[in-house]
């Protein structure tokens, strides 16, 4: 028999699997909800849907109940396991994986309490888990918090906001948490974004994953503004790369757009390591990064970008609105049409949105060509070789121009303002002749042409 070492090398040598499709991130939705929105998403193209913590957590309102967890129980406030796993197997059925966000770094941040399927505990103590022995207690800083964000010792051995830190390089801790990731798997699962990855020793976190039953899609949550600690993770998976959604936010309201064309030169994580989004619950709460409550039309023209440009796996955040940042999520999880519904902000079904995920099903790995960019330096229009075109009008004006482009002559639909459906363009038609298009885009629009909306 294999030896566990030689077997977690062998896992490792495999090539991580990886995500070709957009994913769609139901954050807070009741396992019924994701469950009952699976069809669209597979209508609309996307190829994931990234769900909540499932495993028992602390009772309270507050979002952030779900990342404090208890027990190892497939009960949440989103539902039962037997719900997770009908969800999970009527998504996989329709052709959309489930990628689960999953909270292997810390368990409680609170001294003692319950948990929502009833388990008791304490800091340092649950019955039947983990006891005083399996957390870390570094011993560097007062009360054991972490300090210095670029400190690596501290970052990786120190808690997080008071959460008590698991000794990840223990035999019996890895074992238990891969015991809970393959549990969770067995359940039609097919990938974890790994919840606070950074505070976990590299070393760690292959490990436990070399541990799994099967290759899954693996993506990290990195927080940082350098190269360092993203860079330490990338032979685990992909690592979300915030700085993609930093600089939306500055390009849109401060520096331009048209910078945005040097992404690949910016020293980030190569394309085939990131996983990029606009924005997601901490940033939207924290101002870091542009929201649904950007003005100017800015956080869909975002998604546009996001989606048209070749660099890095999209993940398309969809959540609910709020005033209280703590706040936690209505019930279940619904959406009306193609916009909101009640305090559901539902951008994953945002006509632009969806348009934009069938332009990157579309223009797959085509290359970046055709970039045309104005003084005006919130403007910017680009090619994906001769599959598609977009261009982005972050000003407030009209852009009026003739747009160079790649694609083929013939009549396209729009796919920010409307679809292709039954040969007919529901919205906005544009003409390509002799290899170029003219057109005005409002203020604060965009547009998109590829083959498949061609008529």
């Amino acid at each position: 028999m294999l030896s566990l070492t030689l077997l977690s090398l062998l896992l490792l040598s495999i090539p991580a699997f990886s995500a070709p499709k957009a994913i769609a991130s139901l954050w807070a939705w009741s396992w019924t909800s994701v469950q009952a929105e699976c069809s669209f998403l597979a209508e609309a193209g996307y190829g994931y849907v990234q769900v909540s913590p499932p495993a028992e957590h602390i009772t309270g309102p507050q979002w952030w109940t779900d990342y404090q967890i208890v027990s190892y129980q497939i009960k949440s406030k989103r539902g039962s396991r037997a719900e997770f796993q009908a969800m999970a197997h009527a998504c996989r059925a329709v052709g959309v994986k489930v990628i689960v966000d999953i909270v292997i770094n810390h368990m409680a941040g609170i001294d003692s309490g319950s948990g929502v399927a009833g388990s008791t505990f304490t800091h340092y103590n649950y019955p039947g888990i983990y006891q005083y022995s399996d957390f870390h207690h570094c011993g560097l800083t007062p009360n054991d918090a972490i300090v210095d964000f670029g400190n690596e010792a501290q970052v990786e051995l120190c808690q997080l906001v008071n959460l008590a830190d698991l000794n990840t390089e223990s035999e019996y801790v890895r074992q238990r948490l891969a015991t809970h990731l393959n549990d969770v798997l067995s359940l039609g699962v097919d990938g974890f974004r790994i919840d606070a990855a950074k505070h976990i020793a590299p070393a760690s976190v292959l490990n436990i994953l070399g541990r799994l039953s099967r290759k899954v899609y693996i993506t990290q949550e990195i927080v940082d503004t350098t190269s360092r600690f993203p860079n330490l993770h990338t032979s685990a998976g992909d690592v979300q790369e915030f700085r993609f959604a930093y600089g939306l936010l500055d390009a849109f309201q401060n520096s331009g757009i048209s910078s945005l064309t040097n992404l690949n030169n910016r020293g980030w994580l190569a394309s085939g390591q990131a996983n990029v989004f606009v924005a997601n619950h901490d940033t939207e709460r924290g101002g870091s990064s542009l929201s649904y409550k950007s003005g100017n039309n800015m956080y869909t023209l975002g998604h546009v970008f996001l989606l048209a440009f070749p660099y890095g796996t999209p993940t398309v955040h969809s959540g609910f609105s709020f005033s209280d940042t703590n706040a936690g999520a209505p019930s279940g999880g619904v959406c009306s049409g193609n916009g909101p519904a009640g305090a559901w902000v539902c951008e994953h079904r945002l006509t632009p949105v969806v348009g934009m995920v069938g332009f990157f099903n579309t223009v797959g790995s085509a290359p970046l060509c055709d970039v045309f960019t104005t003084s005006n330096h919130q403007q910017l229009a680009f090619g994906r070789g001769s599959s598609g075109y977009v261009a982005i009008n972050n000003s407030g004006s009209v852009w009026t121009a003739t747009f160079k482009t790649s694609l083929p002559a013939g009549t396209y639909c729009d796919v920010v303002s409307g679809a292709k459906v039954s040969k007919q363009c529901t919205a906005s038609r544009i003409t390509v002749a002799h290899g170029s298009f003219t057109y005005s885009i409002p203020a604060h629009q965009a547009i998109a042409i590829h083959i498949g909306a061609k008529v």
